[in-house]
């Protein structure tokens, strides 16, 4: 990390929806000193022009009190008050642009007038730098649970890579929705998670595509369930199980591809208990590690852009003021990671143990040329939606592995299947996963195997570059669990945006091979233009797009 300056105290401007916030990070001392004036609407959400007028109102009062603050601890210090910090950082976005933009005039005013550099935090990334920050973990998964956002991250070469993300709304802003609905004022997650407790779990819509997730289904069938009559508190039960569980599971898939142990929480809706305490138990279930800042660290705040403007200060990673304009869709993997090396924190390839391999959601037991998968009972799901879950991914994987191999694509053989125990008994396939071996032809091969079964009707769901075995000769699809029957170019464009993230995921120069992978798939399919222009909507529609 190269260094352009010493730094003592950074002062951070949080201000991209609802929090006109400021902070001090003194960095000898690791202490954070927040000033936050929460912006509440009378009714519904968030309205972009009453948050700006708020934002404008707060932000100059909420400045100047973290200010004061730094004065004191540079004079406690021997340091000159009127020069109290070195840098200014303030959050650049995502974000509303209204907002953002009056955060960021504050930080060049104030930047200006002190002298000092100016540094534009990614929103996003803050929230998992503050989490490793506080761990001091060397390279987690980063979930980040709030209003407007629903992502799953990981630092590889250098970025910040978007393993999976909401493709419609944020996780709190669809929990608001169903508040609203009821008539309940905001925020509705607290008000959700205090009915919760009282009520009785009622089965909703289950969606995980692959690494992503969406929440407009279950937000409409939870609001069609109270206009019907279901008690309100059972419905709020259903809700927390449901999407929470979507949630935890999509961060353990991204454990499992990454051969990751430690997973970071962010974001104002990971302050919910029953969350913290699903992602504890699947921690806990594949021995690995959660933290969970203290709350003050999950909702928006400008600590969490102090700590990372101090980071990016001390690499050198600064703006001129010309060039510090706000972007309302800041996508985290747009930003150049220049405080760490690109090879930090790399993980060791994990999850086999002799003639047992550990996924996401199965253990594999390999005896011969049989290979035994048995999906386990995952703790931190309610029983009856685990068990639905664990039924319906077994049926559907033994009979679209049959499927596939009926096209063409090499598969493995199914001898046998048990969905009440969860199990299919399958012939060993390949050598090792295509995570461990990516090549061109092999990822083009992917492609191809792709628009054939999307030619005949059916997408796999889940094509990561754990769920493809390769030898030599071959490279198979395997783990067909979230596949499912559909001719519509919108699921079978999800499977190579999967297929993609994955790759982001895992593989160097993932640009370069997902190129590969769709020439190969254009170069099969019977509609490809239909289905690679859905794909470009499809990447446009993530949230920080």
């Amino acid at each position: 990390m190269a260094t352009n300056r010493d730094i003592e105290r950074v002062l951070g401007i949080e201000g991209t929806a609802w929090a006109a916030s400021a902070a001090v990070y003194d960095v000898a001392s690791d202490a954070v000193t927040i000033e936050t004036d929460a912006y509440v609407p009378d009714s519904g959400g968030i309205h972009p022009r009453e948050a700006a007028e708020h934002m404008s109102d707060a932000i100059p009062a909420v400045v100047e009190s973290a200010l004061e603050d730094a004065r004191e601890r540079a004079a406690a210090a021997g340091g000159d008050p009127e020069n109290p910090v070195d840098a200014v950082a303030f959050s650049r976005g995502p974000g509303l642009g209204p907002c953002l933009r009056i955060a960021g005039t504050a930080a060049r005013a104030l930047a200006q007038r002190l002298d000092v550099p100016l540094v534009g935090v990614n929103h996003m990334v803050a929230h998992l730098e503050i989490g490793r920050h506080r761990s001091g973990f060397g390279a987690p998964v980063c979930l980040n649970a709030s209003g407007a956002n629903a992502h799953v991250l990981a630092y590889r070469s250098g970025r910040y890579r978007v393993l999976g993300e909401t493709m419609d709304t944020g996780v709190g802003n669809a929990i608001d929705k169903f508040t609203r609905h009821v008539g309940w004022s905001h925020p509705g997650g607290p008000k959700v998670e205090a009915r919760a407790r009282e009520g009785e779990y009622v089965d909703l819509p289950y969606v995980v595509k692959g690494m992503d997730f969406s929440f407009s289904g279950i937000m409409s069938a939870a609001k069609e369930a109270v206009d019907g009559g279901t008690p309100v508190e059972d419905v709020c039960r259903g809700l927390e199980e449901t999407i929470f569980a979507m949630l935890t599971e999509v961060s353990e898939r991204a454990l499992s591809l990454t051969g990751r142990d430690e997973l970071v929480l962010g974001g104002g809706v990971g302050q919910n208990d029953r969350l913290q305490g699903m992602l504890r138990e699947m921690c806990d279930q594949r021995g690995a590690t959660l933290f969970v800042p203290e709350d003050r660290f999950l909702r928006d705040n400008a600590g969490m852009v102090a700590v990372l403007g101090a980071e990016m200060a001390a690499a050198g990673d600064t703006l001129a003021v010309p060039d510090s304009a706000i972007d309302a869709d800041f996508r985290p993997d747009q930003v150049p990671v220049t405080w760490r090396d690109p090879d930090e924190g790399e993980p060791a390839r994990g999850g086999e143990d002799g003639d047992t391999i550990k996924g996401a959601e199965a253990t594999v037991e390999m005896s011969g040329d049989r290979v035994l998968k048995r999906r386990l009972a995952r703790s931190y799901r309610h029983p009856a939606l685990d068990e639905r879950v664990r039924r319906e991914r077994t049926r559907r994987e033994a009979r679209l592995t049959s499927a596939a191999r009926r096209e063409g694509v090499p598969t493995p053989v199914v001898s046998d299947v048990d969905p009440r125990e969860a199990t299919v008994t399958f012939g060993f396939v390949g050598d090792c996963d295509l995570r461990d071996a990516l090549t061109e032809s092999r990822v083009r091969d992917v492609g191809r195997h792709l628009a054939t079964i999307h030619d005949a009707g059916f997408v796999h769901g889940d094509p990561t570059t754990r769920n493809v075995r390769v030898d030599d000769e071959r490279t198979y699809l395997i783990d067909f669990g979230l596949g499912y029957a559909t001719r519509d170019e919108e699921d079978h464009a999800v499977d190579l945006h999967v297929f993609a993230q994955s790759l982001a995921g895992t593989a160097d120069d993932a640009e370069a091979l997902t190129a590969a992978a769709e020439s190969a798939y254009r170069a099969a399919s019977e509609r490809p233009d239909l289905v690679l222009d859905r794909l470009r909507a499809v990447e446009g529609r993530g949230r920080y797009q």
